[in-house]
Order: C-alpha cells, then structure tokens, then sequence
C-alpha cells in the first residue's frame, strides 16, 4: 500500500497528542496573540538596545531577532492544524530582511519544510462525520474500508476502502471541527502583519493574508476539490504521461472526497533511482506543474512532493486540488513578459513587466533602478527563464543562494543600505502567491532529485509558444493535436 502524501510524516507512530484538534477561539488566538505579543516586546528591547550600539552591532542584533522571530513562528504555526500551518508554509515564500546568507537558508528551509502532516485522528471521532455526511453506514456504500489512516494532513485525513463495485478508492475525510478552527485562524492571520511587516518591509501583507483567507476557505469545501479535480483530469485525459485520479461524484460530500486510487512509487524511492529515471520523473512534474499554469490558466498551490506518484508504467500520476485559483489572462502575460525580459537580458522591459504584474508598485517604481531589478529577477528566476543545459545540485543550489545575495548586497554599509531600499519597493501580489509558491516548489523538487535538463527550453514551450525541446515535450505536442481535433 503505498501512501499519497508527504513522505516524511508517519502517521503509524501518532504523536502524544495525536487526536487533538484545539478549535476553541480563545485557545487557537491565544497562541497566535501570545506569539505577536511576546515578539513585538523582544522587538522594543531591540531598538532600545540598539540607540546605544554601533552600526554592524545593530544589525547583527537585528538578524538574531528576525532569525529568532521566524523560528517561533515555524514552532507555533507547527503545532496546530488548519489554516496555521498553511499561513506558515506561505511564508516560505517571503524574503526576510537583516539576515546574513546562512541563517537565510536555514530559516527558508524551515518555512518550505513546514508540512501539514499531523498525526492522525481515531477512526471512532470520524465515523459518525462520515455516516452523517453520505447518508447512511459505511457498509451500504464500501465493501471494505480501512479504519487506519494512510495519510494525515492539516484539515483532513484519508483512508483505503473499496467500493462496492469492487474499486480501490481513498476517501479523504474532514476532521470534526476544523472549519471551525480554520475560520478562527484566518481571522488570527491579520495579528501576524506587524511582524510580517517588520520581517519583510516591503511585502503587502493584508493583500497577502487576503489571499490567504480565501483560498484557504475553498479549500474546507471538498465538493469544490472535487470540481478542481475533475476539471484537470478531463484536460489531461489521454495525456501520455501524465495521470489524474478520477472522482467518485455521488460519493464525494462537503466533507467527505472519494477518488481513484493509484498505486505507485512515492517521491523518496524515485530520489534512490538511477538518473535516467529521475530525470524523467522531474521532467514531468515541471511540465505537469508549468502547463496547468501557463497553458491551462490553473496555479496550483500544493506542490509538494507527496502529491505526486511514480506509476508503474513510468508516468506520474498527481493528487490533491484543494488550492488552486484561476489566473488571469492579462496577469498571466505579465509573467510571461517578466521571463522573456530576464532572458534577453532586457531591463527596462523587466521593470515594465514587474510594474504591470504588481510586483512593483507604479508609486514606487522611480526608486528602483532598471539594472538592479534584472540582477535581482534574474537570481530567482534564471533556473526557468533561461534557456541552457543545467542540473541541479546541493553545490549549485548554494552557488545561486550566494550570487543572489551578492547582486542584492554590496559590500560597505552605504551600498547595503541602498539596496536594501530597493528590495523593499517589491512585493507580492495577490494573483501571483500561489505562482511564487508553485515555482519555488517545483525548484526545490528538481534539486532534490539532482535533476538535469534545458529546463529554460522547456519552460519556453509554455511560456513563449516555442517548439518541443525534448522527446516528452514532442509526445505531448502530439495529444495536445489529438486533443484539439476532437
């Protein structure tokens, strides 16, 4: 039986407080005001502290405080189910100010490696949800159904069964009182702007936690995943490597989703195989992943390995679409501009394309400069938007750290200070959280897998059109016609 889900949790070895779920108001604030609070005062002793300190003393405090602050954030946000954890992982995504390279890395991979597996629920407290939610007991619709969990995550938790037609299905089922404790925590999401403020200046946090707020909220509704997931399944139906569980329509409830079960390798046996097998396997997920967005207008904000299996007939088969939003045309070409404006190398293009996607905002655009933008874009987004052979490596993944941090950081204070000025002009617009987050993901999953190809050329095809720059690309090429005579 192989688990579809984040491969690093292991749901056989429950936690000690595995079954809590703390929905009440007051305790789920307490600990995000609890939190904010106790951070704001340590910040006071800092800029107190810091009157009396020379220059480099100040922001040498200054990085021990973020680095401190996010590493609270991480333990807090850890430790409780629904939207907490989701607002953590979100934040994986923010450039946090004052902080030397390491402790930037570090503090990045504690923020993308906030999952939300959990361990799992007692069968007994789900039953009843699942008997109310479908009508009746689970022998009139399942042959058999497995009481133990599989897989755990932050709003629900999923199990084996077989229907009574005799399909192998998994039914994803909602924990009793996680809306109720979801709706909590978005409200809390707004206590966290002032820190988020003070770790990321020039980040839009209420656009931010707005977005947060509502696709956090759709994703409590599993008739909507169930429509998500139907939707890409019917785009990619036929495609020659690429697989979407079907749905079990009149099985699938609010709280309750019954899909297709498929059975294949999950991501830590394909990161053992040889190169030619991870390669392909990358390929495929930066192709499933760049399609659904630049083709199919679909960001898809859950990634992570643990959604994706390693079928046996070498195709990936992809689960789980409760986050997603449908991009705009218009902002989708603004992305597309922003790409091929850091490939040719085209700065005021750049800045043309980074204002019109709101990544810049328009009163803010004469503070920063057409050249340090393109350093600064092209730090983060060259591993796509160039075209050439690469693969990814731990070695080069520092490399790249270390040649962003050098175009962002230049050597005496006053340089710093002015290019810190100018990183805090950008932010994050609503439209492209989920697209950063997708990019940044799929990045961290290639170099996992030290994975190798012309990833720019590939990326062109969805990007700019441009013709099949590998035989996968060229067999899909091939059923995109099929598709378009139909």
């Amino acid at each position: 039986m192989t688990r579809q889900t984040d491969p690093d949790a292991e749901p056989d070895t429950p936690a000690p407080e595995a079954g809590t779920l703390p929905s009440g108001r007051i305790a789920r604030t307490a600990r995000v005001g609890g939190l904010v609070a106790g951070q704001s005062l340590r910040w006071a002793g800092v800029r107190t502290a810091n009157r009396v300190r020379s220059p480099d003393r100040a922001a040498a405090a200054n990085a021990r405080r973020t680095a401190a602050t996010v590493d609270e954030i991480v333990e807090q946000l850890g430790r409780m189910r629904g939207a907490a954890m989701k607002v953590g992982q979100m934040l994986s995504m923010v450039e946090f100010d004052e902080l030397d390279e390491d402790e930037r890395e570090r503090l990045q991979a504690r923020l993308a490696g906030l999952r939300d597996d959990v361990a799992p629920v007692s069968f007994g407290k789900l039953e009843k949800l699942i008997t109310t939610e479908l009508g009746g007991p689970l022998t009139r619709f399942f042959d058999e159904f497995d009481e133990q969990a599989f897989a755990a995550a932050s709003i629900g938790q999923v199990h084996r069964a077989v229907t009574n037609d005799g399909d192998d299905v998994v039914v994803k089922v909602q924990y009793p009182g996680v809306a109720e404790a979801v709706e909590t925590d978005l409200r809390n999401a707004t206590l966290l702007l002032p820190l988020v403020k003070r770790l990321a200046p020039g980040v839009d946090g209420r656009s931010l936690m707005a977005e947060l707020r509502d696709r956090i909220g759709e994703e409590l509704d599993y008739e909507l995943e169930a429509q998500n997931q139907r939707r890409i399944e019917r785009l990619l139906r036929g495609h020659p490597f690429m697989r979407v569980p079907g749905v079990w329509t009149e099985l699938s409830t609010r709280r309750v989703l019954v899909s297709e079960y498929l059975e294949g390798e999950r991501f830590e046996a394909v990161r053992g195989a040889g190169e030619s097998i991870r390669d392909r396997y990358a390929e495929i997920v930066f192709r499933f992943f760049f399609g659904v967005l630049y083709r199919d207008r679909i960001a898809l904000g859950d990634p992570h390995p643990g959604n994706y299996l390693r079928l046996p007939d070498g195709s990936v088969g992809f689960l789980d679409f409760g986050l997603l939003r449908t991009v705009d045309e218009r902002h989708l070409a603004s992305e597309r501009a922003i790409a091929r404006a850091v490939r040719d190398k085209d700065a005021p293009a750049l800045k043309r394309a980074l204002v019109a996607a709101g990544y810049l905002p328009a009163d803010r655009a004469d503070a920063v400069d057409d050249e340090f933008a393109l350093r600064l874009m092209r730090g983060s987004t060259r591993w796509y938007a160039v075209p050439g052979d690469h693969r990814f490596s731990p070695t080069d993944r520092r490399q790249r750290e270390r040649a962003h941090r050098r175009d962002r950081e230049a050597p005496s204070e006053a340089q710093r200070a002015a290019a810190k000025a100018q990183v805090n002009q950008f932010t994050i617009p609503a439209e492209s959280v989920l697209i950063r987050r997708m990019h940044g993901v799929v990045a961290a999953v290639l170099d996992a897998l030290r994975a190798g190809a012309d990833w720019g050329a590939i990326a062109s095809e969805y990007l700019h059109s441009e013709p099949p720059a590998s035989p996968l690309g060229e067999a899909e090429a091939t059923w995109l016609q099929t598709v378009a005579r139909r």
